[in-house]
């Protein structure tokens, strides 16, 4: 998915648990679930800027580069501006695009 692309929330927004629960059945599930994908995301995003930021790299420092790289601190502020992995998954749960299963309840362990 395109994070950049998406239409989170910059910010915390309150939500209702009861509404959030309701497809899942279980508020506390639901959370989980949520947490599970806003890793995820995190760890793609954080990738994606290591790796942009890893052609900025040199391995000899010079004073100058140190303090003028005008590009690395506009890629740096872009991906701060981002909203956050939290509000993104709680977007995407809330549009159903996120894919769950608890293999505990398909096997009828828990009730």
């Amino acid at each position: 998915m395109d994070y950049k692309k998406t239409n989170a929330a910059g910010s915390t927004i309150t939500r209702n648990v009861t509404e959030l629960s309701r497809e899942v059945g279980n508020a506390y599930e639901s959370v989980v679930i949520m947490a599970k994908r806003s890793n995820q995301i995190a760890v793609e995003l954080k990738t994606e800027l290591n790796k942009k930021l890893q052609e900025f790299a040199s391995f000899t420092d010079n004073l100058e580069e140190v303090f003028e790289n005008r590009e690395q601190i506009e890629i740096s502020k872009y991906y701060e501006r981002l909203p956050k992995p939290t509000l993104i998954a709680i977007e995407e749960f809330i549009n159903g695009d996120i894919y769950y299963r608890n293999p505990a309840k398909e096997n009828n362990t828990i009730k």
